[in-house]
């Protein structure tokens, strides 16, 4: 019997909050109050909207396709879900990322896919269409990709991606590409949905925009795909809350204001991270041009070790690679509050300089 769980995910949110959350993955929370809404803009006389038009047209905007490619669902993860039933049948064979984002392949696995894996090497972790050939077969029916990479922001070119794509082509395979942190980049790279119809990405309003609460998410697929993970949505859920689709849209109505973190908050961040990431040479990894979080390889001590002390000692959190298939490895996140982010870095040091 298949078991759908999450070990990332059930650990992630049963760890007790730290002063110094360095295993953040988003940026702080954004206060929606603070715009001029009303009650009566959330329309809460307890309809539901199917296919809410509107946020799918918001969407469809930011994405330069028209809302028929649109289907909404709460939050990436669920996106996901719905992308991947739509697309995977038990048996068929998933080609996935590793590292990797561990509720993907979970969901794959539930699915009943059957997993083959491919590298993404560190410190880079660039896509590699060689590595994808080298483990593509005639059963390939799903490429499962996340760009930028999570845990580690690495970006997936754009001809990198073309080669991917070409590669399914050639088998009759997808490529799903999960863009949750693709709004962390500058210049903003294109979406992958642009580059052909091999693609389906999924993203939503949490991690770049600190809504979590709201679980915007969503698939731009083609047309005929997007009807089939609209009728699988209505089997999971049948339509999203309306409240929640009223507030996304004040969202996109005041998306530059929202969006200010990604030009003011994490180029900081990242540039705070990058001048300490140059004292440490008990740490292999790349500096970062963009993303929210990074994967650095741990030198010479245990990441387990280093995690426990940082939470027994020093009110830190990191997320240890283990959770994303590299056990030397952790992830930090560079979402917080700056001063927040900075002490944390310095407590991850005095750490650091303990193990040695």
């Amino acid at each position: 019997m298949r078991v759908l769980q999450s070990e990332y995910m059930y650990w992630a949110k049963n760890q007790p909050a730290a002063r110094f959350p360095l295993s953040s993955s988003e940026v702080p929370a954004c206060h929606l109050d603070r715009f001029p809404i009303t009650l009566a803009d959330l329309e809460l006389d307890g309809r539901s909207r199917y296919r809410y038009l509107p946020l799918r047209e918001a969407i469809g905007r930011r994405h330069g396709v028209g809302p028929e490619q649109v289907v909404l669902a709460d939050g990436t993860s669920m996106a996901n879900m719905l992308a991947m039933a739509a697309l995977i049948t038990p048996g068929d064979e998933v080609l996935v990322e590793h590292p990797v984002y561990e509720p993907m392949v979970a969901a794959a696995r539930f699915l009943g896919a059957r997993i083959r894996t491919f590298e993404r090497k560190a410190p880079e972790f660039a896509l590699d269409p060689a590595a994808i050939e080298a483990t593509l077969s005639s059963d390939t029916r799903l490429i499962l990709l996340t760009n930028l990479h999570n845990p580690s922001s690495g970006l997936a070119s754009t001809e990198a991606l073309q080669a991917s794509a070409e590669l399914a082509q050639r088998v009759g395979a997808h490529v799903l590409v999960d863009e949750v942190y693709r709004d962390a980049t500058y210049p903003l790279q294109p979406s992958a949905v642009t580059l052909g119809d091999r693609f389906i990405v999924t993203s939503s309003l949490t991690k770049c925009y600190g809504l979590s609460g709201i679980r915007c998410g969503w698939i731009i697929a083609p047309p005929d795909l997007a009807e089939r993970m609209w009728r699988l949505n209505e089997l999971f859920g049948v339509a999203q809350s309306h409240a929640a689709e009223r507030l996304a849209c004040v969202a996109f109505e005041h998306f530059d204001e929202i969006a200010r973190p990604l030009t003011d908050l994490l180029p900081r961040n990242r540039a705070l991270f990058n001048d300490w990431l140059k004292t440490r040479a008990d740490l292999d990894c790349a500096l970062l041009t963009g993303g929210i979080t990074a994967f650095p390889r741990l030198i010479g001590a245990s990441v387990d070790d280093l995690h426990r002390l940082l939470r027994e000692e020093y009110e830190t959190s990191i997320v240890p690679g283990a959770f994303f298939g590299a056990p030397d490895h952790f992830r930090v996140g560079m979402g917080s509050a700056t001063e927040l982010v900075g002490e944390g870095l310095d407590r991850l040091g005095a750490a650091l300089d303990r193990l040695r």
